[in-house]
């Protein structure tokens, strides 16, 4: 009896495999195979589009280095002196914003940041933009305004009944009191970021003496990024974003997106462009693009260095990279005729801002990175009567990750990672591009990126002799685990009666995949 209910387990088993067998041949030939060479035709010409914007950045940079155009060489810039005649009266008043919300681990910092900055102490107006839920971290936040103002900052506190705009809502509310009117400029800064003291002298000149002028912004300095692996992971990406596409924009069309701190803009330009708009997650993004069709021009300093913290933990991390890459995908969706019909801009920066900016940037890259490395490339494996030639699948690669990793040299030896890292993380970026094209459920989501500043240095020793407590639910990730599933899958089949020799890549990746679906990534934060 058992050995024939197990005999008929086994042939019933057999008989559905088979019977899948057939209908994978029977469907193959007339609906896969098509199917699949559309999809690599279109994968080749996005990796086509994205390897020719990458060589011509390279170019680009490489000639602005060799020919030595700083800011400073193309824009009028002098230090500013000491007037005896008009005093502090000829220097600008320069409103500082530090919008905030529940910030309770690094709102010190940001704070003694901006108050130390060097400035004529009756011509610059710190103003904290206080959206906190937490009446505990409020009462923190507006103490630390107190003690400063009794040091003689010119510093405001400043709150409102809902958080309606979220951070575009704050920073709007705050331009409307009084004493902004007779501010020229405004810097902002975000709860996390510590400016030197130096920072307005450095900036200010350039908007000064330069009246087409409309924004200058610093580069990013990252305080935490030999924290863990998946901080130097994020420097690498962003080394090349401020590098490579900030200094391009800025050397030759004089734009680019506002990276939404660390900048100062020219107060009547924001305003002419229509001042924040809650929109989209990308506000930042958005005032720039608007700015940008009014005519006015943006500087990058690649010199000047602010420093902040990167998000340690992938919870962190997914939220951010899910705002980054929902709200450029979204605005291009919302701004793509307004742009086309502009008449203030030549063709050819509408050209570069809807093409390289946009679509090239904000949207092909994210897409072509998981659909064709992470889908079409293994599916190849499984249909091996689609070919994909070398030169997509090895060269145009290999080459978009060279170009990519000359912004942080002293990470050369985790390219291996760095590329699996970046390929788990497009699947979340593709989908989040996706919901901003089609304006779907979690559009307009927005979740403050959560900073650590020393808390995990201060809980560590206190908790060590416990367990951190971490629910299950939180740490597995669905989507990932399914796309690990997949890639193993084909690297079991390529191995075993494949002809590609793929199977190294597709395991390392399902592996990496698995690490980040059961969130084994990032820095873990004890919980009590």
């Amino acid at each position: 009896m058992e050995k024939g209910g197990l005999s008929g387990f086994e042939s019933s088993g057999d008989d559905i495999t088979d019977q899948l067998g057939v209908i994978w041949q029977q469907i193959k030939a007339p609906v896969i195979v098509p199917v699949l060479e559309v999809a690599v035709f279109l994968c080749l010409a996005m990796s086509i589009m994205l390897v020719v914007e990458k060589v011509y950045m390279a170019i680009v940079i490489t000639l602005v280095r060799i020919s030595g155009r700083r800011p400073d060489t193309r824009y009028n810039w002098e230090a500013m002196r000491d007037d005896l005649e008009l005093g502090n009266s000829a220097y600008p008043i320069v409103l500082v914003q530090i919008p905030m919300f529940n910030e309770r681990e690094v709102y010190q910092l940001s704070i003694g940041a901006a108050c130390g900055l060097s400035w004529p102490s009756d011509r610059i107006i710190i103003q904290v933009l206080d959206d906190s839920t937490d009446p505990v971290i409020k009462e923190l936040v507006q103490l630390e305004c107190q003690r400063w103002s009794s040091k003689g900052i010119n510093i405001k506190y400043e709150i409102r009944d809902n958080r309606n705009g979220y951070k575009a809502g704050a920073l709007k509310e705050g331009m409307k009191h009084d004493y902004v009117k007779d501010c020229d400029y405004v810097a902002i800064f975000d709860a996390d970021f510590q400016p030197e003291p130096d920072f307005l002298w450095r900036t200010i000149p350039f908007l000064l003496h330069n009246p087409e002028i409309g924004l200058v912004q610093a580069r990013w300095k990252f305080v935490n990024a030999d924290e863990c692996l998946m901080t130097r992971m994020q420097e690498m990406s962003l080394d090349y974003h401020f590098t490579v596409e900030q200094e391009v924009g800025s050397s030759t069309y004089a734009f680019f997106g506002f990276n939404g701190t660390a900048g100062v803009w020219r107060i009547s330009a924001l305003n002419e462009a229509g001042g924040w708009k809650d929109r989209t997650t990308v506000e930042d993004m958005d005032l720039a693009v608007r700015a940008s069709l009014k005519g006015w021009k943006f500087v990058f300093l690649g010199d000047l260095r602010v420093k902040n913290e990167l998000p340690s933990t992938l919870k962190a991390y997914r939220y951010q990279q899910h705002r980054w890459s929902c709200g450029p995908a979204n605005l291009f969706r919302k701004m793509l005729l307004e742009i086309a019909r502009n008449k203030k801009v030549n063709l050819w920066k509408k050209i570069h801002v809807i093409y390289n900016f946009f679509f090239v940037r904000k949207i092909v890259a994210h897409i072509v990175t998981f659909v064709f490395y992470c889908v079409v490339i293994p599916a190849t494996v499984l249909v091996p009567e689609v070919q994909i030639p070398k030169w997509g699948a090895v060269y145009i690669p290999s080459l978009i990750t060279l170009l990519n990793a000359v912004g942080t040299p002293r990470s050369l030896h985790l390219l291996v990672f760095w590329i699996l890292f970046e390929n788990v993380m497009s699947l979340h970026r593709t989908k989040a591009t996706f919901i901003g094209l089609l304006e779907a459920g979690r559009v307009n989501e927005w979740v403050v990126t959560e900073k650590l500043g020393d808390a995990l240095k201060t809980k560590l020793p206190i908790k060590a002799s416990k367990k951190p407590r971490v629910r299950i639910a939180d740490r597995l990730h669905l989507l990932e685990l399914g796309a690990g599933a997949y890639l193993f899958f084909c690297g079991c089949y390529d191995l075993a009666v494949g002809k590609n020799h793929y199977f190294i890549y597709l395991f390392l990746q399902a592996f990496a995949f698995f690490i980040v679906g059961v969130g084994y990534v990032g820095t873990f934060v004890p919980h009590s």
